[in-house]
């Protein structure tokens, strides 16, 4: 638990973390896996769970050498634009008729988006590698319980994400759904709004909107 801020311990059920860090242990024995050990909690220590102005919700770390930073959707400024990111790219493009220079999010987490990956750990080129051995233990019950916060945006791109729906409290919270942005489903991501949504749902709460881009 040293690993995760202190604000947000008591969003962690650390029964469950005991099994998980078990396997990491041999597993980075045997593998490379991703991101670095420092950076598994990353999304969760730019601000205190009160601070969440919106969750974007991906499904595990990026699987290639120096793409994965602890932040879903996002990469070091510098490294190549992994297709799901390009394509969010245009979606703020049609939405603003601009984007972000560079690849990190790290401006957005600076200014309250919790960009949490349902797993936070990949084996070195396979994708999806940890989605079994419980990490949604973790992260889908801290998701459950921000959510009872209020004021918050989810964003719930594609069906592994949108599986999260029926657990988060809908009440004072704005749940946004759409396809994945990956290239497979981009046509149907394209063009669902939801950066300007979720901006327009702020203001109407009293919250600062999101500079985006």
């Amino acid at each position: 638990m040293n690993a995760i801020p202190e604000s947000w311990k008591s969003f962690v059920e650390e029964g469950s973390l005991a099994p998980i860090n078990a396997f990491l242990e041999g597993e980075r024995a045997r593998y490379v896996v991703f991101p670095k050990e420092e950076h598994i909690y990353r999304a969760l220590s730019f601000f205190p769970p009160e601070e969440t102005k919106v969750v974007i919700l991906g499904q595990d770390p990026y699987h290639e050498p120096g793409q994965a930073e602890g932040l879903a959707f996002s990469v070091p400024d510098g490294i190549r634009t992994p297709p799901s990111l390009r394509n969010i790219k245009k979606e703020l493009e049609l939405e603003f008729g601009k984007t972000f220079a560079g690849n990190s999010l790290m401006p957005w987490a600076k200014q309250g988006v919790l960009l949490l990956n349902a797993s936070l750990t990949v084996r070195e080129g396979e994708a999806a590698s940890h989605s079994s051995i419980g990490w949604q233990n973790i992260t889908f019950p801290l998701l459950k319980k921000l959510s009872a916060q209020g004021k918050i945006v989810f964003f719930l791109w594609g069906n592994h994400a949108r599986k999260l729906a029926p657990e988060l409290e809908l009440k004072d919270n704005l749940i946004l759904e759409a396809a994945h942005p990956s290239p497979l489903s981009a046509r149907k991501f394209l063009g669902c709004g939801h950066f300007k949504l979720a901006n327009d749902f702020l203001v109407s709460i009293g919250k600062p909107p999101i500079v985006w881009c």
